[in-house]
This record gives C-alpha cells, sequence and structure tokens, in this order.
C-alpha cells in the first residue's frame, strides 16, 4: 500500500449515459482549428495550416450541467461547442482502420477560452494554458457509450446562447476526421482508457457574460447547459 504524504484528490470522472457508473478522466486533448469555416474565422488558411493540438487538466471538467464561473483574469471569455472523444482502450502509433475499436463513446463539451489571454499568448509566442486550461473550463455532458450511439460522423453540432444560435456546424465538416485524430495523437502520446479528446468547433465562436445560459448539442451524442456566473 503506497504511504502518501496527504490524502491524493479524487479522480475526475464524467457520467455515462444509462448507467451508475462513471467514466474516470486521464486526460483531456483537444484539436484547433478542425472545422474550415472557423479556421477563416480566426485568420488562418485551412488549406495550408493544419490543425494544431494541446491539452485541459482533467480535473477542467465541469459536468452535471453546473456553473461555468468566469473567470476574474478575463474579460474577453468565448464559448466552443465540440464533439468530444472518449477512449475505452489505447495503445501507440495506432493505424487509423484500428481507430474506432479504441473509443468508448462520445460527449458533448465546451472548450471555454480566455480570448485576450490566448491573444497575448500568441504575440508573445507562448504556450497557451492560462487561456485554456483554467480551472473549470470544460463543460462537459454525460458520455453516451458507442453501443448507443455508434461513430457520429456525420450529424449536427451547435450552440445557443440564451435561446440565440451563434453556432451550428456538422460533424462531416471537420477537416481531420476522428480516426485520423486519434491515429496522429497516438503518434506521440500513449492513449489510455480514460482519455477524453475535444475535436474542434465550428464558425461562430463569441463572447460570453455572467448571467448567459448556454445550451449545446450533438445530433444523436446529447446535449448540455452551463450557465455563466
Amino acid at each position: 500500500m503506497t504511504d502518501y504524504i496527504f490524502a491524493p484528490r479524487p479522480n475526475s470522472h464524467i457520467p455515462i449515459v444509462g448507467s451508475d457508473k462513471v467514466f474516470p478522466v486521464h486526460r483531456i486533448y483537444c484539436v484547433g482549428r478542425n472545422y474550415a469555416d472557423h479556421v477563416v474565422e480566426m485568420g488562418f488558411d485551412p488549406d495550408r495550416d493544419p490543425p494544431v493540438f494541446f491539452q485541459k487538466n482533467p480535473d477542467c471538467a465541469i459536468i452535471n450541467n453546473g456553473d461555468f464561473a468566469y473567470p476574474e483574469q478575463s474579460s474577453d471569455v468565448h464559448h466552443e461547442i465540440e464533439l468530444v472523444i472518449a477512449l475505452g482502450k489505447g495503445g501507440r502509433n495506432i493505424a487509423p482502420e484500428n481507430s474506432e475499436a479504441c473509443i468508448f463513446g462520445f460527449a458533448v463539451g465546451l472548450d471555454m477560452t480566455l480570448r485576450d489571454l490566448q491573444a497575448l499568448c500568441k504575440d508573445n509566442k507562448q504556450p497557451w494554458e492560462i487561456a485554456k486550461a483554467f480551472d473549470r473550463s470544460m463543460p462537459c455532458s454525460a458520455i453516451k457509450p458507442t453501443a448507443q450511439s455508434g461513430i457520429p460522423h456525420t450529424g449536427s453540432i451547435r450552440l445557443a446562447v440564451n435561446g440565440n444560435i451563434r453556432q451550428q456546424g456538422n460533424l462531416n465538416q471537420m477537416i481531420w476526421k476522428i480516426p485520423e485524430i486519434i491515429s496522429y495523437l497516438s503518434r506521440y502520446f500513449e492513449l489510455v482508457p480514460g482519455d477524453l479528446i475535444m475535436t474542434g468547433t465550428p464558425a461562430g465562436v463569441g463572447a460570453v457574460k455572467r448571467g448567459d445560459v448556454l445550451t449545446g448539442s450533438v445530433e444523436g451524442i446529447g446535449e448540455l447547459t452551463a450557465r455563466v456566473v
């Protein structure tokens, strides 16, 4: 038995649709610039610039439609609605044709972003952690197992703020598809059960303010709600 100098924090976890069990979170990987219209929206060329990859921390997740606390360090917090892959198997150098066998299920997530701090990091050629991996920066729905959902290669993805649609797209618009994302990441990281992968956001990202209610959905996967407080 390991003798810790203090009690370790409990693992972060995500509920599972139709189950009393929960999904233990290991790492959270995020894909940037993965919808062409969003790439253009952010000032890049989708035919030249590949998607970028970054991480959030496991305890960034907000579950059960919990509130999102507006960070004091920012005055320009943006929403980014995304499909989330939950891995039940892993490995290294996974071939694209074997990638889907690693998937446990899918969820709906929000990559909340401190856009003003991200811009400052970009200007200074610094990492994005303070803009992307800040505390409780990822509202997430329950995970729907693939046995219930299948693999969603197409389907509506959308976000409304106070009932007004801000983001709307289709999963088939992703530049890098689900098998390619998993395969690519496995070249650089050993993927393991419990990893989550956020797959990018369509156009329409924008600022939120305290009091806003965000409602996101992915067709066939689920919905989430987050109130900005």
